[in-house]
Protein backbone atom coordinates (compact mmCIF):
# COMPACT_ATOMS: atom_id res chain seq x y z
CA UNK A 1 0.00 0.00 0.00
CA UNK A 2 2.84 2.38 0.84
CA UNK A 3 4.47 1.83 -2.55
CA UNK A 4 1.15 2.34 -4.30
CA UNK A 5 0.62 5.62 -2.44
CA UNK A 6 4.05 6.89 -3.39
CA UNK A 7 3.48 6.01 -7.05
CA UNK A 8 0.13 7.80 -7.09
CA UNK A 9 1.64 10.94 -5.57
CA UNK A 10 4.46 10.86 -8.10
CA UNK A 11 1.94 10.51 -10.90
CA UNK A 12 -0.09 13.48 -9.65
CA UNK A 13 3.04 15.61 -9.37
CA UNK A 14 4.03 14.68 -12.96
CA UNK A 15 0.55 15.51 -14.23
CA UNK A 16 0.56 18.82 -12.38
CA UNK A 17 3.95 19.64 -13.79
CA UNK A 18 2.73 18.99 -17.32
CA UNK A 19 -0.28 21.23 -16.78
CA UNK A 20 1.99 24.03 -15.60
CA UNK A 21 4.36 23.65 -18.59
CA UNK A 22 3.92 26.75 -20.80
CA UNK A 23 3.29 24.90 -24.13
CA UNK A 24 0.92 26.58 -26.54
CA UNK A 25 -1.97 24.67 -28.05
CA UNK A 26 -0.31 24.70 -31.47
CA UNK A 27 2.91 23.25 -30.09
CA UNK A 28 1.05 20.33 -28.54
CA UNK A 29 -0.70 19.31 -31.75
CA UNK A 30 1.95 20.36 -34.27
CA UNK A 31 2.73 17.26 -36.35
CA UNK A 32 6.18 16.35 -37.63
CA UNK A 33 6.29 16.24 -41.43
CA UNK A 34 8.87 14.72 -43.76
CA UNK A 35 8.90 15.84 -47.38
CA UNK A 36 10.95 14.83 -50.42
CA UNK A 37 10.82 16.60 -53.75
CA UNK A 38 10.34 15.23 -56.30
CA UNK A 39 8.62 12.20 -54.81
CA UNK A 40 8.83 10.47 -58.17
CA UNK A 41 11.74 11.13 -60.51
CA UNK A 42 14.59 9.63 -62.48
CA UNK A 43 17.14 7.65 -60.49
CA UNK A 44 19.89 10.11 -61.42
CA UNK A 45 17.89 13.12 -60.15
CA UNK A 46 18.63 14.79 -56.83
CA UNK A 47 15.93 14.87 -54.14
CA UNK A 48 15.34 17.73 -51.69
CA UNK A 49 14.58 16.27 -48.24
CA UNK A 50 13.23 18.40 -45.37
CA UNK A 51 11.72 17.77 -41.93
CA UNK A 52 9.42 20.27 -40.23
CA UNK A 53 7.47 20.41 -36.99
CA UNK A 54 10.29 19.34 -34.68
CA UNK A 55 11.12 21.03 -31.40
CA UNK A 56 13.92 23.59 -31.56
CA UNK A 57 17.31 21.82 -31.52
CA UNK A 58 15.63 18.42 -31.39
CA UNK A 59 17.94 15.53 -32.30
CA UNK A 60 16.65 13.10 -34.90
CA UNK A 61 17.92 10.23 -37.02
CA UNK A 62 16.93 10.17 -40.69
CA UNK A 63 16.88 6.76 -42.36
CA UNK A 64 16.40 5.41 -45.86
CA UNK A 65 15.23 1.82 -46.43
CA UNK A 66 14.81 -0.03 -49.72
CA UNK A 67 14.41 -3.63 -50.84
CA UNK A 68 16.03 -4.82 -54.06
CA UNK A 69 14.47 -7.26 -56.52
CA UNK A 70 15.63 -10.23 -54.42
CA UNK A 71 14.01 -8.67 -51.31
CA UNK A 72 17.38 -7.90 -49.78
CA UNK A 73 17.05 -4.88 -47.50
CA UNK A 74 19.40 -1.91 -47.73
CA UNK A 75 19.40 0.99 -45.32
CA UNK A 76 21.28 4.10 -44.26
CA UNK A 77 21.05 6.65 -41.46
CA UNK A 78 22.29 10.09 -40.50
CA UNK A 79 22.06 12.23 -37.36
CA UNK A 80 20.65 15.75 -37.54
CA UNK A 81 19.69 18.55 -35.15
CA UNK A 82 16.74 20.81 -35.93
CA UNK A 83 17.26 24.57 -36.15
CA UNK A 84 15.52 27.11 -33.91
CA UNK A 85 12.32 26.77 -35.94
CA UNK A 86 12.26 22.97 -35.68
CA UNK A 87 13.38 22.35 -39.28
CA UNK A 88 15.98 20.06 -40.83
CA UNK A 89 16.95 20.75 -44.45
CA UNK A 90 19.42 18.29 -46.00
CA UNK A 91 20.50 20.84 -48.60
CA UNK A 92 21.62 23.15 -45.79
CA UNK A 93 22.26 21.13 -42.65
CA UNK A 94 25.19 18.88 -41.84
CA UNK A 95 24.85 15.32 -40.65
CA UNK A 96 26.48 15.00 -37.23
CA UNK A 97 27.00 11.24 -37.43
CA UNK A 98 25.63 7.96 -38.70
CA UNK A 99 26.71 6.65 -42.10
CA UNK A 100 28.15 10.02 -43.16
CA UNK A 101 28.89 13.48 -41.81
CA UNK A 102 28.72 16.93 -43.33
CA UNK A 103 26.34 18.60 -45.76
CA UNK A 104 25.48 15.85 -48.24
CA UNK A 105 21.94 16.40 -49.59
CA UNK A 106 21.92 12.94 -51.20
CA UNK A 107 23.87 11.20 -48.45
CA UNK A 108 20.99 8.90 -47.45
CA UNK A 109 20.93 7.43 -50.97
CA UNK A 110 24.70 7.48 -51.41
CA UNK A 111 25.28 5.47 -48.24
CA UNK A 112 22.66 2.72 -48.67
CA UNK A 113 24.21 -0.65 -47.76
CA UNK A 114 22.92 -4.11 -46.77
CA UNK A 115 20.93 -4.07 -43.54
CA UNK A 116 22.32 -5.78 -40.45
CA UNK A 117 20.33 -8.98 -41.04
CA UNK A 118 21.49 -9.30 -44.68
CA UNK A 119 24.65 -10.76 -46.15
CA UNK A 120 27.30 -8.03 -46.40
CA UNK A 121 29.02 -6.79 -49.57
CA UNK A 122 25.93 -6.91 -51.78
CA UNK A 123 25.46 -4.18 -54.37
CA UNK A 124 22.15 -2.33 -54.71
CA UNK A 125 21.60 -2.51 -58.44
CA UNK A 126 18.43 -2.28 -60.50
CA UNK A 127 18.19 -5.22 -62.89
CA UNK A 128 14.58 -5.07 -64.17
CA UNK A 129 14.50 -1.42 -65.11
CA UNK A 130 11.09 -1.42 -66.84
CA UNK A 131 9.12 -3.50 -64.33
CA UNK A 132 8.61 -1.09 -61.46
CA UNK A 133 10.38 1.88 -59.89
CA UNK A 134 12.71 1.49 -56.95
CA UNK A 135 10.74 2.59 -53.88
CA UNK A 136 12.76 4.12 -51.05
CA UNK A 137 11.12 4.72 -47.67
CA UNK A 138 12.41 7.72 -45.72
CA UNK A 139 11.88 7.88 -41.95
CA UNK A 140 12.48 10.33 -39.12
CA UNK A 141 13.30 8.74 -35.74
CA UNK A 142 13.55 10.55 -32.42
CA UNK A 143 17.06 10.76 -31.02
CA UNK A 144 20.38 9.66 -32.47
CA UNK A 145 20.90 5.93 -33.05
CA UNK A 146 23.95 4.18 -34.45
CA UNK A 147 23.88 2.60 -37.94
CA UNK A 148 22.56 -0.99 -38.13
CA UNK A 149 20.95 -0.74 -34.67
CA UNK A 150 17.29 -0.53 -33.62
CA UNK A 151 16.22 3.11 -34.15
CA UNK A 152 14.08 5.26 -31.88
CA UNK A 153 10.40 6.11 -32.18
CA UNK A 154 9.21 7.01 -35.67
CA UNK A 155 8.10 10.65 -35.96
CA UNK A 156 7.34 10.80 -39.70
CA UNK A 157 7.69 8.79 -42.91
CA UNK A 158 7.35 9.23 -46.65
CA UNK A 159 8.28 7.31 -49.80
CA UNK A 160 10.03 8.26 -53.01
CA UNK A 161 10.05 6.50 -56.36
CA UNK A 162 13.29 6.22 -58.33
CA UNK A 163 12.55 5.66 -62.03
CA UNK A 164 15.10 4.25 -64.45
CA UNK A 165 13.36 5.44 -67.58
CA UNK A 166 11.53 8.63 -68.54
CA UNK A 167 7.96 8.54 -69.82
CA UNK A 168 7.87 7.41 -73.43
CA UNK A 169 11.20 5.52 -73.40
CA UNK A 170 10.87 2.22 -75.28
CA UNK A 171 12.79 -0.98 -74.61
CA UNK A 172 13.32 -3.48 -77.43
CA UNK A 173 14.87 -6.86 -76.61
CA UNK A 174 17.34 -7.87 -79.32
CA UNK A 175 18.07 -11.14 -81.06
CA UNK A 176 19.52 -9.65 -84.23
CA UNK A 177 21.84 -12.19 -85.79
CA UNK A 178 24.40 -12.94 -83.09
CA UNK A 179 23.70 -9.74 -81.15
CA UNK A 180 21.86 -9.95 -77.84
CA UNK A 181 20.77 -7.18 -75.51
CA UNK A 182 18.25 -4.37 -75.14
CA UNK A 183 17.82 -1.24 -77.24
CA UNK A 184 16.36 1.76 -75.40
CA UNK A 185 14.85 4.51 -77.56
CA UNK A 186 13.87 7.99 -76.34
CA UNK A 187 10.35 9.26 -76.96
CA UNK A 188 9.72 11.15 -80.18
CA UNK A 189 10.49 10.72 -83.84
CA UNK A 190 14.27 10.98 -83.58
CA UNK A 191 16.89 10.72 -84.86
CA UNK A 192 19.07 10.23 -81.77
CA UNK A 193 22.79 9.79 -81.12
CA UNK A 194 23.52 6.07 -80.68
CA UNK A 195 25.59 4.63 -77.82
CA UNK A 196 26.61 1.03 -77.04
CA UNK A 197 26.81 0.35 -73.30
CA UNK A 198 28.87 -2.44 -71.66
CA UNK A 199 29.85 -3.41 -68.14
CA UNK A 200 32.48 -5.66 -66.56
CA UNK A 201 33.36 -9.32 -66.63
CA UNK A 202 30.52 -10.31 -64.27
CA UNK A 203 28.46 -10.76 -67.44
CA UNK A 204 24.74 -10.76 -67.96
CA UNK A 205 22.51 -7.99 -69.23
CA UNK A 206 22.91 -4.73 -67.30
CA UNK A 207 20.42 -2.10 -68.43
CA UNK A 208 20.17 0.73 -65.89
CA UNK A 209 22.76 3.01 -67.50
CA UNK A 210 21.29 2.46 -70.97
CA UNK A 211 17.75 3.24 -69.82
CA UNK A 212 18.95 6.44 -68.16
CA UNK A 213 20.91 7.42 -71.28
CA UNK A 214 17.73 6.96 -73.32
CA UNK A 215 15.93 9.15 -70.79
CA UNK A 216 18.43 11.88 -71.70
CA UNK A 217 18.05 11.60 -75.46
CA UNK A 218 20.33 8.74 -76.56
CA UNK A 219 19.47 5.56 -78.43
CA UNK A 220 21.31 3.24 -76.08
CA UNK A 221 22.11 -0.43 -76.68
CA UNK A 222 22.81 -2.42 -73.51
CA UNK A 223 25.19 -5.04 -74.92
CA UNK A 224 26.04 -8.21 -72.97
CA UNK A 225 29.00 -10.22 -74.16
CA UNK A 226 29.22 -13.16 -71.76
CA UNK A 227 26.94 -15.21 -69.47
CA UNK A 228 23.66 -14.26 -71.15
CA UNK A 229 21.27 -16.44 -73.17
CA UNK A 230 23.31 -18.23 -75.85
CA UNK A 231 26.44 -16.10 -75.41
CA UNK A 232 29.55 -17.83 -74.03
CA UNK A 233 29.13 -18.65 -70.32
CA UNK A 234 32.65 -17.49 -69.43
CA UNK A 235 35.47 -15.39 -70.83
CA UNK A 236 37.62 -17.75 -72.84
CA UNK A 237 38.02 -15.76 -76.05
CA UNK A 238 36.41 -12.75 -77.70
CA UNK A 239 35.67 -12.08 -81.35
CA UNK A 240 35.42 -8.44 -82.33
CA UNK A 241 33.00 -9.42 -85.10
CA UNK A 242 30.26 -9.73 -82.46
CA UNK A 243 30.81 -6.12 -81.38
CA UNK A 244 31.12 -5.04 -85.01
CA UNK A 245 27.70 -6.55 -85.74
CA UNK A 246 26.26 -4.59 -82.81
CA UNK A 247 27.88 -1.35 -84.04
CA UNK A 248 26.56 -1.87 -87.56
CA UNK A 249 23.07 -2.63 -86.26
CA UNK A 250 22.95 0.52 -84.13
CA UNK A 251 24.49 2.84 -86.71
CA UNK A 252 22.00 1.65 -89.37
CA UNK A 253 18.93 1.83 -87.14
CA UNK A 254 16.34 4.29 -88.54
CA UNK A 255 16.07 6.05 -85.17
CA UNK A 256 19.83 6.59 -84.87
CA UNK A 257 21.64 9.65 -86.15
CA UNK A 258 24.63 8.56 -88.20
CA UNK A 259 27.11 8.09 -89.51
CA UNK A 260 28.89 6.90 -86.36
CA UNK A 261 28.00 5.72 -82.86
CA UNK A 262 29.59 5.91 -79.44
CA UNK A 263 30.49 3.27 -76.89
CA UNK A 264 30.77 3.39 -73.10
CA UNK A 265 32.29 0.63 -70.99
CA UNK A 266 33.21 -0.04 -67.36
CA UNK A 267 36.00 -2.41 -66.30
CA UNK A 268 36.39 -5.14 -68.92
CA UNK A 269 33.74 -3.35 -70.94
CA UNK A 270 36.09 -0.36 -71.08
CA UNK A 271 38.96 -2.16 -72.81
CA UNK A 272 36.44 -3.67 -75.21
CA UNK A 273 35.26 -0.12 -75.92
CA UNK A 274 38.85 0.92 -76.69
CA UNK A 275 39.22 -2.02 -79.09
CA UNK A 276 35.97 -1.12 -80.82
CA UNK A 277 36.93 2.48 -81.52
CA UNK A 278 40.39 1.33 -82.62
CA UNK A 279 39.26 -1.21 -85.21
CA UNK A 280 35.62 -0.48 -86.11
CA UNK A 281 34.91 2.54 -88.34
CA UNK A 282 31.32 2.75 -87.09
CA UNK A 283 32.54 3.74 -83.59
CA UNK A 284 33.72 7.36 -83.39
CA UNK A 285 33.57 8.15 -79.66
CA UNK A 286 34.51 5.97 -76.68
CA UNK A 287 34.19 6.46 -72.91
CA UNK A 288 36.42 4.21 -70.79
CA UNK A 289 35.42 4.06 -67.12
CA UNK A 290 38.00 2.42 -64.85
CA UNK A 291 39.45 0.51 -67.78
CA UNK A 292 42.80 -0.87 -68.88
CA UNK A 293 44.95 0.16 -71.83
CA UNK A 294 45.47 -3.51 -72.72
CA UNK A 295 43.15 -6.33 -73.70
CA UNK A 296 42.53 -8.29 -70.49
CA UNK A 297 41.47 -11.76 -69.36
CA UNK A 298 40.94 -13.45 -72.75
CA UNK A 299 42.25 -13.14 -76.29
CA UNK A 300 40.49 -10.83 -78.74
CA UNK A 301 40.42 -11.86 -82.39
CA UNK A 302 39.40 -9.85 -85.43
CA UNK A 303 39.81 -10.98 -89.02
CA UNK A 304 43.45 -12.03 -89.39
CA UNK A 305 44.94 -10.92 -86.07
CA UNK A 306 44.63 -11.68 -82.37
CA UNK A 307 45.46 -9.59 -79.30
CA UNK A 308 46.38 -11.86 -76.37
CA UNK A 309 44.63 -11.29 -73.06
CA UNK A 310 46.65 -9.84 -70.21
CA UNK A 311 46.57 -12.47 -67.47
CA UNK A 312 45.97 -12.46 -63.73
CA UNK A 313 48.34 -13.92 -61.14
CA UNK A 314 46.17 -14.89 -58.18
CA UNK A 315 49.20 -15.42 -55.96
CA UNK A 316 49.40 -11.63 -55.69
CA UNK A 317 45.92 -11.38 -54.16
CA UNK A 318 45.77 -10.19 -50.55
CA UNK A 319 42.95 -11.13 -48.14
CA UNK A 320 42.02 -8.88 -45.21
CA UNK A 321 40.98 -10.00 -41.74
CA UNK A 322 37.36 -9.44 -42.79
CA UNK A 323 37.83 -11.80 -45.78
CA UNK A 324 37.76 -9.02 -48.37
CA UNK A 325 40.02 -9.71 -51.36
CA UNK A 326 42.44 -7.09 -52.65
CA UNK A 327 43.13 -7.90 -56.32
CA UNK A 328 44.77 -4.58 -57.21
CA UNK A 329 48.14 -6.26 -57.91
CA UNK A 330 46.75 -9.39 -59.56
CA UNK A 331 46.71 -8.17 -63.17
CA UNK A 332 50.04 -8.46 -64.98
CA UNK A 333 51.64 -5.11 -65.75
CA UNK A 334 50.52 -3.95 -69.21
CA UNK A 335 53.52 -1.60 -69.37
CA UNK A 336 56.01 -4.45 -68.98
CA UNK A 337 57.77 -4.90 -72.36
CA UNK A 338 56.96 -8.61 -72.13
CA UNK A 339 53.25 -7.71 -72.41
CA UNK A 340 53.47 -5.25 -75.28
CA UNK A 341 51.48 -7.57 -77.54
CA UNK A 342 48.46 -7.17 -75.20
CA UNK A 343 48.30 -3.39 -75.61
CA UNK A 344 45.42 -2.02 -77.68
CA UNK A 345 46.85 0.13 -80.51
CA UNK A 346 44.51 3.04 -79.80
CA UNK A 347 46.72 5.42 -81.78
CA UNK A 348 45.10 3.91 -84.89
CA UNK A 349 41.68 5.25 -83.89
CA UNK A 350 40.25 8.24 -85.70
CA UNK A 351 37.59 8.92 -83.09
CA UNK A 352 37.69 10.60 -79.68
CA UNK A 353 38.32 9.17 -76.21
CA UNK A 354 37.17 10.04 -72.72
CA UNK A 355 39.00 8.32 -69.86
CA UNK A 356 37.29 8.35 -66.44
CA UNK A 357 39.20 7.03 -63.43
CA UNK A 358 39.13 7.11 -59.67
CA UNK A 359 42.55 7.75 -58.18
CA UNK A 360 41.71 5.40 -55.30
CA UNK A 361 40.64 2.52 -57.56
CA UNK A 362 41.76 -0.60 -55.68
CA UNK A 363 40.31 -3.07 -58.18
CA UNK A 364 43.18 -2.38 -60.52
CA UNK A 365 45.40 0.58 -61.46
CA UNK A 366 42.99 2.32 -63.81
CA UNK A 367 44.59 5.74 -63.20
CA UNK A 368 47.97 4.40 -64.32
CA UNK A 369 46.41 2.65 -67.31
CA UNK A 370 44.59 5.79 -68.46
CA UNK A 371 47.79 7.82 -68.27
CA UNK A 372 49.61 5.13 -70.29
CA UNK A 373 46.90 5.29 -72.96
CA UNK A 374 47.15 9.08 -73.10
CA UNK A 375 50.95 8.92 -73.33
CA UNK A 376 50.60 6.54 -76.26
CA UNK A 377 48.24 8.93 -78.03
CA UNK A 378 50.54 11.87 -77.41
CA UNK A 379 53.56 9.95 -78.69
CA UNK A 380 51.63 9.55 -81.93
CA UNK A 381 50.75 13.26 -82.09
CA UNK A 382 47.13 12.66 -81.10
CA UNK A 383 45.15 15.01 -78.86
CA UNK A 384 41.79 13.31 -79.32
CA UNK A 385 41.21 12.59 -75.64
CA UNK A 386 39.74 13.92 -72.41
CA UNK A 387 40.79 12.70 -68.95
CA UNK A 388 38.53 12.92 -65.89
CA UNK A 389 40.60 11.81 -62.90
CA UNK A 390 38.91 11.95 -59.50
CA UNK A 391 40.90 11.94 -56.23
CA UNK A 392 39.24 9.73 -53.62
CA UNK A 393 37.00 7.90 -56.09
CA UNK A 394 37.07 4.12 -56.37
CA UNK A 395 36.48 1.62 -59.15
CA UNK A 396 32.79 1.46 -60.07
CA UNK A 397 31.79 4.97 -61.20
CA UNK A 398 28.06 4.74 -61.93
CA UNK A 399 25.34 7.31 -62.71
CA UNK A 400 24.55 9.82 -59.94
CA UNK A 401 22.79 8.74 -56.73
CA UNK A 402 24.02 5.16 -57.14
CA UNK A 403 25.07 3.97 -53.66
CA UNK A 404 28.76 3.91 -52.89
CA UNK A 405 29.95 0.32 -52.60
CA UNK A 406 33.60 0.15 -51.44
CA UNK A 407 33.61 -3.67 -51.60
CA UNK A 408 31.21 -6.03 -53.35
CA UNK A 409 30.86 -9.73 -54.02
CA UNK A 410 32.31 -10.56 -57.44
CA UNK A 411 29.86 -12.69 -59.41
CA UNK A 412 32.70 -14.62 -61.09
CA UNK A 413 34.92 -15.31 -58.07
CA UNK A 414 32.09 -15.41 -55.53
CA UNK A 415 34.09 -13.44 -52.93
CA UNK A 416 34.01 -9.78 -51.89
CA UNK A 417 36.45 -7.64 -53.85
CA UNK A 418 37.59 -4.23 -52.66
CA UNK A 419 36.89 -1.41 -55.09
CA UNK A 420 38.34 1.46 -53.10
CA UNK A 421 37.21 5.02 -52.74
CA UNK A 422 35.65 7.32 -50.14
CA UNK A 423 31.91 7.99 -50.03
CA UNK A 424 31.79 11.75 -50.64
CA UNK A 425 34.56 11.88 -53.25
CA UNK A 426 33.27 8.84 -55.12
CA UNK A 427 29.66 10.00 -55.29
CA UNK A 428 30.67 13.51 -56.32
CA UNK A 429 32.70 11.92 -59.12
CA UNK A 430 29.56 10.09 -60.25
CA UNK A 431 27.62 13.36 -60.37
CA UNK A 432 30.34 15.29 -62.20
CA UNK A 433 31.23 12.63 -64.76
CA UNK A 434 27.63 11.78 -65.72
CA UNK A 435 26.87 15.16 -67.26
CA UNK A 436 30.29 15.30 -68.92
CA UNK A 437 29.72 11.87 -70.48
CA UNK A 438 26.49 13.13 -72.02
CA UNK A 439 28.12 16.35 -73.22
CA UNK A 440 30.97 14.32 -74.76
CA UNK A 441 28.62 12.09 -76.73
CA UNK A 442 26.33 14.95 -77.79
CA UNK A 443 29.35 16.84 -79.12
CA UNK A 444 31.02 13.98 -81.01
CA UNK A 445 27.83 12.30 -82.27
CA UNK A 446 26.12 15.48 -83.41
Amino acid sequence: MLCRSIMLRAGFRLAAGLLRTPYSHTQLIRPVSLSASPQSGLADDNVHITVQGLSPRQQVTLRAVVADEQDCLFDSCAHYEADSSGTVDLQRDASLGGDYTGVLPMGLLWSLSPSAMEKPFQRLEKRSVMKSPMVVELLVHKGHTKPKTIPGQVAATTKIQRLFYAPGVRRIRLREGAVRGSLFLPPGEGSFPGVIDMFGDEGGLVEYRSSLLASHGFAALALPYVAFEDLPPAMTEFHLEYFEEAAKFLSQHPKVRGPGVGVIGTGKGADLALSMITFLPQVIAAVSISGCCANTAASLSYKDFTIPGLTYNMSRVQVSETAVFDVSEALDDPLDPANIQCLIPIEKANGSFMFIVGENDLNWKSSVYAQAAIDRLRQNNKNNFTLLSYPGAGHRIDPPCSPFCPAAVDRVLGVPIIGGGELKAHCQAQEDSWQKIQDFFHFHLR
